[in-house]
């Protein structure tokens, strides 16, 4: 039941309104004003009540449900979730599923193919076995990194980003790490803001939250992130991050044109905003200049090995901003000293031998065939996609729901993730599905797979299903 009752005093909280509201909404749940349950007002009925914004309600609820205050369901309201803030993250990054050991395909997130990692992974080890050193048991250290750091700098010089060098580079447990690791570095004050497109990887969102911050939406286009709004954006917020993906926008496959990595470029600059551009689903060959080559004194590049060589080896990397390099290996020394050596020291035979290069086109090659064979079994469906990218955005056709879609997929034997999961809170979530590769699974099982899905979107429900 809403409790239409609640009206609080907002001149006995001091700064802004958004925060004196949210700082009201905690006092009133933790004294049992509202319970467990209760459901609040709608934010425009809220707003008019207290003779403020919606948008001041909004993110007043925004900050209050990512601390675990307040639930927010789609379609029924927002309701109080619990009497004191939740500690640690309250949703998982991704979801184990007991599904898959009984056969169910998974096209939530791409899986690389089996293409000789553990061959590969065995002659990297025995190599090493031999130079084993009598050391082998103080801490890791960074300066040991630096033959690692260099041969980074080498794996990634097929991408235009302006000069970088070996101290440019910070050693990460994967790409999610690097992200935490940039917003641990550069966030500062009671309630920083983080600026991310409007439909993202989670993990931004997830990042802000544990630094604290207040994740704000940014709207897209065919194109990416729309410039406009990020400057509209940046007068409305004192944003000190931009999380951007311009390579391969996930999920909506876009890819941004190089004019418009310039013009947001600027912004950047013009507003003080510290960039975090991922590329961790690096297509094979970009002419196109990085937003780092734009502006190298305030871009963090992150990438990792999860989607080209082996997300076992959880083994990431991020290009600092131009003199930021210590920076950046500082923050990540605080938070685990340097990478455990075993890691290091494979990851730096792996690309010394070969290995990882050898991996890494394998792995776009075989990408590159199951991904036409999807575009080819969605022939006639409304799709974006990039070659060599391992994922399809599907806008579903008039008579399903993206919730639907995937709860039908399921019970055919496939896993989706539809829109909403990378819809910030109240954000808008297209009617959508994002469609990743399977590079894991036998090809003859994929193959059947799409045709499901394919079957399955020419055949929409007869009825509403409630």
């Amino acid at each position: 039941m809403t409790d239409t009752t609640w009206r609080p005093d907002l001149t006995q909280y001091p700064g802004p309104k958004y925060l004196a509201l949210s700082r009201a909404l905690r006092d009133a749940v933790r004294d049992g004003v509202l319970v467990a349950g209760a459901q609040l007002p709608t934010v425009r009925d809220l707003a008019w009540k207290l003779e403020i914004t919606p948008g001041t309600v909004s993110r007043a609820y925004q900050l209050a449900t990512q601390e675990g205050l307040l639930a927010a369901t789609v379609g029924r309201g927002t309701f109080v979730a619990a009497t004191t803030p939740q500690l640690g993250p309250t949703q998982p990054l991704f979801v184990e599923s007991a599904l898959i050991a009984r056969g169910v395909v998974d096209l939530r997130s791409p899986s690389l193919p089996h293409l000789g990692q553990a061959e590969a992974m065995r002659a990297a080890f025995h190599a090493l076995a031999d130079r084993i050193e009598d050391d082998y048991v103080d801490y890791p250290t960074q300066v040991a990194e630096t033959d690692l750091r260099q041969a980074v700098v080498d794996w990634v010089s097929d991408r235009r980003m302006g000069p970088v060098e070996e101290e440019d580079v910070a050693l990460t447990h994967g790409g999610q790490a690097a992200i935490n690791l940039v917003m641990n570095c550069c966030l500062r004050g009671d309630r920083p803001v983080v600026l991310a497109e409007d439909l993202a990887y989670p993990g931004f969102r997830h990042a802000a939250r544990l630094s604290r911050a207040e994740t704000v939406g940014v709207e897209l286009d065919q194109h990416g992130l729309r410039p406009d709004a990020l400057e509209a954006a940046c007068r409305r917020h004192k944003a000190q991050i931009l999380c951007v993906t311009t390579e391969a926008q996930n999920p909506t496959a876009a890819r941004m044109p190089e004019h418009r990595r310039s013009e947001i470029a600027l912004i950047a600059r013009a507003y003080d905003l510290q960039v975090i551009e991922d590329d961790c689903y690096s297509v094979s060959e970009s002419a196109f200049p990085m937003i780092r080559a734009h502006v190298p004194e305030r871009t963090w590049y992150v990438g990792s090995w999860s989607k080209s060589v082996s997300a076992a080896m959880r083994f990431g990397y991020l290009i600092c901003p131009r003199g930021m390099g210590m920076a950046g290996r500082m923050t990540a020394q605080h938070v685990s000293f340097a990478m455990p050596r075993p890691i290091s020291e494979l990851a730096l035979e792996l690309l010394q031998s070969g290995a990882a290069q050898t991996l890494r086109q394998r792995s776009q090659a075989e990408f590159a065939e199951r991904l036409d064979l999807m575009v080819r079994a969605l022939d006639g469906q409304d799709i974006a996609w990039q070659p060599g990218l391992p994922f399809v955005w599907l806008r579903l056709p008039a008579g399903w729901r993206a919730s639907t879609f995937a709860r039908m997929a399921q019970a055919a034997g496939i896993l989706v993730r539809s829109a909403d999961e990378y819809a910030l809170v109240h954000g808008h979530a297209p009617n959508a599905v994002r469609l990743a590769v399977a590079g894991a699974v036998p090809r003859d099982r994929f193959e059947q797979a799409m045709h499901r899905i394919r079957d399955l979107l020419l055949s929409p429900p007869a009825e509403l299903i409630v």
